[in-house]
């Protein structure tokens, strides 16, 4: 059975993305497409305040999109010395919040450590963060999307028909891709069982008119993965 991912591919340490991995251990074939490129935006502003970790209480971390922004910053202005000097050190001696594990991962690879990685979602990291610190300067760093899809989509219906499942990885895609999906789908999109991978993004399917058939318990392959296998069984849901 096939199944789209509204998203980036992203390979891990073997080789394979693993939102298809754990699908397929289900059975159903995944087919990602791209929703979104991606414009850092403020790169010098960012730097800056990355050099001055004494004016702030924290940083959060988004995304793995923003962690490359983080790493663009050091590299780009020649601070990955002072990085590993002294600045990486200050840095962590206040609190990094993360939005889940696959950023998690990213932030340590530059040496910092996370916190917040398991609320699951940005609406749970803010009552994670709001119940533990007096709020001071924070600083958060995220991409502004743009869109890019519709030739994919179109490229993908012409070529596998009408999928059983299409999954949004966020509002923005969900923005710039749904008209799209909804003019292939035709009098067929009643059949998808469309997935979110957080509340967020199923509250914007829900305000679209769309029926949530599956919201992954936590932004994970295989939190993902089995949502869907349930919401594809006859009468599943999840």
């Amino acid at each position: 059975m096939k199944v789209l991912l509204l998203k980036d591919a992203k390979e891990d340490d073997c080789g394979q993305d693993p939102y298809i991995r754990e699908l397929g251990l289900y059975g159903l074939e995944a087919t990602l497409i791209p929703v979104l490129s991606f414009e850092f935006l403020s790169l010098p502003s960012f730097s800056e305040k990355l050099s001055h970790p004494e004016d702030y209480g924290g940083l959060i971390f988004t995304s793995p999109r923003a962690v490359e922004a983080a790493q663009l910053c050091l590299e780009k202005n020649n601070k990955t010395e002072v990085w590993e000097r002294s600045l990486k050190e200050k840095w962590n001696a206040k609190s990094v919040y993360v939005v889940g594990n696959a950023t998690a991962s990213l932030v340590s690879k530059i040496g910092l450590d996370t916190e917040g990685e398991t609320c699951g979602n940005a609406e749970k990291l803010a009552e994670y963060i709001c119940s533990r610190i007096a709020m001071e300067s924070v600083t958060v760093y995220q991409t502004i999307p743009h869109p890019g899809i519709q030739g994919n989509l179109n490229s993908y219906y012409s070529q596998q028909g009408v999928p059983a499942s299409i999954t949004f990885f966020s509002p923005s895609g969900l923005t710039y891709s749904l008209k799209h999906i909804q003019e292939l789908s035709g009098d067929n999109i009643d059949q998808i069982k469309f997935a979110a991978i957080g509340p967020t993004t199923a509250h914007a399917l829900a305000a679209q008119g769309l029926p949530v058939s599956c919201t992954a318990e936590s932004p994970t392959p295989q939190a993902l993965a089995t949502g869907i296998r349930k919401a594809l069984q006859p009468h599943g849901c999840c």
